[in-house]
């Protein structure tokens, strides 16, 4: 068979590839990358008994791995209040540089107990998963799909320490690094 004009022809591992051929390997290759790169040891089950509307209400943030849109952040708040629709308004809020800021945004429940998908910005949506949860609702551990996620929230400003190491200690033992927790402050 003629070889057409203009197609290039590459010799690698003894084999005869084409540029379609490289194009394939590396578009494998990156898939594969990506799909590693998600992949890693953290436990993100859910709590079995969740209660949504027992949920909603006031949360005071205490402690959360840092991340861009709550980056230098203190005196963060997250209100839940479910909607006639079925659907939860999320109105998070706090100060950065001494400045009130707030972002509102929705949840919406899945087919998965203690899993939420929330959206503040469009049509995008995160998994929020209820990790842990204070038999009494006092707490609660939450993360995402995502190992860069993790807040601890409380219904009170403050925990004792006693309750923030056995908090820390769940989160360490789901594969969480809390070396990297920012605690904050009220």
């Amino acid at each position: 068979m003629a070889e057409c004009e203009g197609m290039r022809r590459f010799r690698f591992l003894g084999f005869n590839l084409t540029m379609s051929h490289v194009l394939l390997l590396l578009i494998l290759l990156l898939s594969a990358c990506v799909y590693g790169a998600g992949r890693d040891s953290i436990n993100r089950s859910t709590v079995k008994n969740f209660d949504l509307e027992r949920f909603m209400g006031r949360w005071y943030e205490i402690a959360r791995f840092d991340h861009s849109f709550e980056r230098g952040m203190q005196g963060v708040t997250a209100n839940y209040s479910l909607q006639n629709d079925g659907t939860v308004l999320v109105v998070n809020s706090g100060l950065r540089g001494g400045k009130p800021t707030e972002a509102v945004g929705r949840a919406k429940t899945t087919s998965q107990v203690g899993r939420l998908r929330v959206s503040f910005f469009w049509i995008f949506y995160s998994d929020y998963n209820i990790l842990e949860m204070d038999k009494d609702g006092q707490w609660v551990l939450v993360g995402s799909r995502s190992p860069q996620y993790l807040w601890i929230l409380a219904r009170t400003p403050k925990l004792s320490d006693d309750v923030m190491n056995q908090i820390i200690n769940l989160a360490e033992q789901r594969g969480y690094n809390t070396d990297n927790l920012i605690f904050v402050e009220h």
